[in-house]
Parts: C-alpha cells; sequence; structure tokens
C-alpha cells in the first residue's frame, strides 16, 4: 500500500462530519463598538504554550483571540492558513518545509519573522519548557530558513503533526519580545499576533481585549471585549438574563430553553468535539474489570440526556465521537443493569454488600456536570455500586491527573477539536501520557506503534480496534458528545465553531 504524503492542499480538504450542523453569522459593527461575554473558566496563564492551561480546551477560544497558530481551522474544523501559508512532508517522510506569511505585526508592532516559527517550536519540543505536547514538538528539529521557507529534519515520523499545529499549543509566540521580558514579564504584558491585545487582566476576574488595529487577518467587528470569569452557571445565567453580559455559554439546558424564548435574547445550540467521560484509575477496586464494566452497563446514558440535557446530547461508547476519524459506531456498551449485577456478584459484590470508591467531578463547568455524576451515582447504587461524590475545579482535575492521582473514577470532558484518534484514544489512555491515569501493559503496546504509524488506513483501523478492546475491557467510561449552548443578546449574530471554541472575532450585529 502506498504511504500517504500530507500536504496542504489535502489538508485543507478535510473537515468534519459535523459541518452540515453549523449555522453561520455575518459579523457586522456593533453598536457601541463593545463586548461582554460571561465565560466559565477564568485564565490561569497568558502562555498557551506552558502548564495545565495550555490543553484546557475551553481556554483555547480566549487564546486565539490573541495569538495565532502555525496552522488556522475553520468552523466546520477544516484547516486553513495560519501564520503558515504552506506546509508539508517529504515523499520519504525525512523532512517537512513551510512557508510564513508575510505581513504579519505583532502587537508591539515589530513583524513576525521566520525566526520567530522556529524559535516557538523548539521551545516547544525542548522539555524543559514545560509544553504538555513536548513528546510531538521534539520530533522535528535541525531548522534551517531561507527567506519565509522554513524546512526541519523528522527525527520521528509523527502522522498528526499537522494537525497539532491547529491544535492544543500549536501557538506562535514572539521570540525577541519573550527573551526580553522573561516569562514573567510575558505575563504581565503578553503579546500576540492575534485579532485582540490584552488591554487589561485581573486574576481570577476579567480580561478587557482590544482590537488590535494591524491585524493580518480579517479585522475584529468590536473595539472592546470584556471577558468576565464567571465559573457558576446560575451566575452565568443572571449575567445574561440581566444584560450585565451580551452573551454566555455552557448553561443548563433548561435555562437555554427559557431563555432563547425571550424576544431579547437568542442562541445556538450544536453538536461539539467535546465529550463527557469518566477516567478510571488503576488504583483500588478499578483493577477488577467486573467492577469496571458493570460501572458502565449500570449508566442509562440516553435516559440523562433526555432528562437533564434536555436531548441535547448524543450517547457514545468510545472516546471517539461522532466526526472523528476513527469514530465506529459498531462499538457499544449497552446499558444493562442486570449484567452489570452479574458482574459484580462475581467479584462478591450486591446491593447488600456493595462496591465503593470514590468519583470526582467539576460542578457547573459544563451543563449539569455535578447533576449528571448524582443521576451516575443513583443508578450504581441499584446495582450494588456505592460511590462518594468529591467536587472539585478544573483546575484541580489537570493537577491530580499529571501527578496520576485521580480517584478511582474521575468526570471529565474532552475536547478534540482536530478529531484525529492520537489525540483522543491516544493520548486519554496511553499510560506514558501525561493526560493518561489508565497504565495498562496491553493498551501501551497497543497504542504506542500507532503514534508513528505511516500507513493512514493501517493508523486508524489500528486506533478502532483499540477503541474495541478498551470497550471490552472497562478501562474507561464514555458518556456523551456535548451540545455546547450559547445564548446571546437578539441583535447579535455568532458564527458557531465545532471545536466549541467561543470566538469574540465570529460575533457582530445581526
Amino acid at each position: 500500500m502506498t504511504k500517504p504524503t500530507f500536504t496542504r492542499r489535502g489538508f485543507l480538504g478535510t473537515s468534519a462530519a459535523l459541518s452540515a450542523l453549523l449555522a453561520s453569522g455575518l459579523p457586522a459593527m456593533a453598536q457601541d463598538g463593545s463586548l461582554t461575554i460571561a465565560y466559565n473558566v477564568p485564565v490561569q496563564s497568558w502562555d498557551p504554550t506552558t502548564g495545565p492551561s495550555a490543553v484546557n480546551p475551553t481556554l483555547q477560544a480566549i487564546y486565539l483571540s490573541v495569538f495565532d497558530r502555525f496552522i488556522g481551522q475553520n468552523p466546520d474544523l477544516s484547516f486553513t492558513e495560519g501564520l503558515l501559508t504552506d506546509w508539508g512532508f517529504s515523499e520519504d517522510k525525512s523532512q517537512i518545509t513551510m512557508t510564513v506569511r508575510e505581513g504579519v505585526k505583532w502587537h508591539n508592532g515589530a513583524d513576525l519573522t521566520p525566526e520567530d516559527i522556529v524559535w516557538s517550536l523548539t521551545r516547544a519540543g525542548d522539555p524543559a519548557t514545560g509544553n504538555p505536547i513536548q513528546f510531538v514538538w521534539g520530533k522535528i528539529g535541525n531548522y534551517q530558513i531561507d527567506g519565509n521557507t522554513i524546512t526541519a529534519d523528522v527525527k520521528e515520523f509523527e502522522p498528526a503533526l499537522f494537525k497539532w499545529m491547529a491544535f492544543l499549543t500549536g501557538y506562535v509566540l514572539p521570540k525577541d519580545y519573550y527573551e526580553e521580558v522573561g516569562a514573567e514579564g510575558f505575563e504581565k504584558a503578553p503579546v500576540g499576533t492575534g485579532p485582540y491585545m490584552v488591554d487589561a487582566f485581573e486574576q481570577g476576574a476579567f480580561v478587557r481585549l482590544k482590537a488590535f488595529p494591524d491585524y493580518w487577518g480579517e479585522k475584529p467587528q468590536f473595539e472592546t471585549v470584556t471577558i468576565k470569569f464567571v465559573t457558576d452557571a446560575a451566575s452565568r445565567v443572571a449575567e445574561v438574563e440581566s444584560g450585565n453580559s451580551d452573551m454566555t455559554l455552557n448553561i443548563p439546558y433548561e435555562e437555554y430553553d427559557r431563555l432563547t424564548a425571550k424576544d431579547e435574547l437568542s442562541g445556538t445550540a450544536i453538536p461539539i468535539t467535546d465529550i463527557g467521560m469518566i477516567f478510571l484509575n488503576d488504583i483500588d477496586v478499578m483493577t477488577d474489570k467486573n467492577v469496571r464494566l458493570a460501572a458502565h452497563h449500570a449508566i442509562d446514558k440516553q435516559l440523562i440526556i433526555d432528562r437533564l440535557l434536555r436531548g441535547y446530547g448524543v450517547p457514545i461508547s468510545t472516546l471517539d465521537a461522532p466526526g472523528y476519524a476513527a469514530y465506529d459506531e459498531s462499538i457499544q456498551v449497552a446499558h444493562d443493569p442486570e449484567k452489570a449485577k452479574e458482574l459484580l456478584a462475581a467479584s462478591g459484590y450486591s446491593t447488600d454488600n456493595p462496591v465503593k470508591f470514590t468519583i470526582q467531578t467539576t460542578r457547573g463547568f459544563k451543563p449539569k456536570d455535578y447533576e449528571m455524576i448524582q443521576a451516575i451515582v443513583g443508578m450504581w447504587r441499584k446495582v450494588g455500586i456505592e460511590a462518594e461524590i468529591e467536587v472539585y475545579e478544573i483546575a484541580k482535575h489537570f493537577e491530580l491527573r499529571a501527578a496520576d492521582e485521580l480517584a478511582p473514577a474521575a468526570f471529565y470532558n474532552w475536547g478534540n477539536s482536530i478529531g484525529d484518534p492520537s489525540t483522543s484514544t491516544g493520548f486519554a489512555m496511553f499510560g506514558p501520557s501525561p493526560h493518561s491515569v489508565w497504565d495498562g501493559q496491553d493498551l501501551i503496546e497497543m497504542i504506542g506503534p500507532l503514534f508513528g504509524e505511516p500507513d493512514e488506513e493501517k493508523r486508524i483501523q489500528g486506533y478502532r480496534d483499540v477503541s474495541r478492546h478498551i470497550a471490552e475491557q472497562g478501562y474507561v467510561i464514555p458518556l456523551l458528545q456535548y451540545v455546547m449552548p450559547i445564548v446571546h443578546r437578539s441583535d447579535l449574530s455568532v458564527t458557531p465553531y465545532s471545536s466549541g471554541d467561543l470566538l469574540p472575532q465570529a460575533v457582530g450585529n445581526s
């Protein structure tokens, strides 16, 4: 079989199956030139390439307002030019070639140069910098610059390399400015090439953005954007209902239905690439396959979607959701409480002698996250599982996951806006990955070779096989593909992104 060659032409044509579900909106100039958004997670760091914040999918929309990625992405997940206008592997996969966009300015007035691209990639690939995706960026090196063309050697083939350039940590930072002010100075005054500049920032409270007049792309329609950090869902509802904020997202679906019935408010809700899942840590009772599978079979996912999410959601049985490249609808873990009881009985558990463990969850980070876990705990109780709920902030989840110290079960939403199986099943379930807490040798041996598999058809089928094995062994509990609710003033128009990004530059007056 001929090995595929990744080229820009083919890459730009890639899109997810969700594209047909997208609505469109053409931004126009706002009446007063300002926009206020009540957002569900605060910015912890202004370096989008290091630390836990860099891999928080929800923060990417804010980062994309200030910084640009190497490669851009359209609302339907297809790829487009970013700070690179051309890219590709050589035929033998031994080199990559990239062309840098000309005429781009940094927020401090300096010109973007190929040196900025090389410095950003080199820094990302250095383990000392703390880039959570270093294991990807470190696979290329020995950069050479010739005018606006950059070449680099492939030290280890990464099939999804260019997809990563449109994904987490795939941002370009200013070499000269960063080296001048250092990490601390950059946090105080971040500089990007994006449509907005950081005008004011108060940790945990808000960020005020100001339109960058020299932005290379389509000019943003709002001169000023204020993003309030409102982690409580009820408070976000109050913000938009009172008019203190012009728009918000990720609120309970009953509130979405109620608010969008008002004349002064409107909304959009589309399936996005985020999924709800329960990490299982290979500790304590979760080393028992019967317990793991029983916990999965006991959950009625469709009932949760219908009752708690008002039908806004898609039940899933793998970490590859509809629209992902390796999605396989034939892999199903059915709701079967009687089978759950039988599995538990085989390990000596029952409703009279329940298996016990802790499940961790956020509360208000995603619509009905805590309530979903409450419902699941109730379903578990009926079959012989007694779970204690521990609530934590999303930042704490990242901290515990990185240290492999999650509870035996932990609810999380996984974002995968590029739809590649390596960035869903791969990193979530590959033991050596900092994003995984399941360390089974069988998965290490199955997933490891796929990270460098040059035959694309074989790579995708390999991940489908991994997903089937995971479902049969009960190593994780996928729950649903999310539908993201956005509520806004009725005189605004919003272009929704299947990635789940709510971009200020994609909002305007209707």
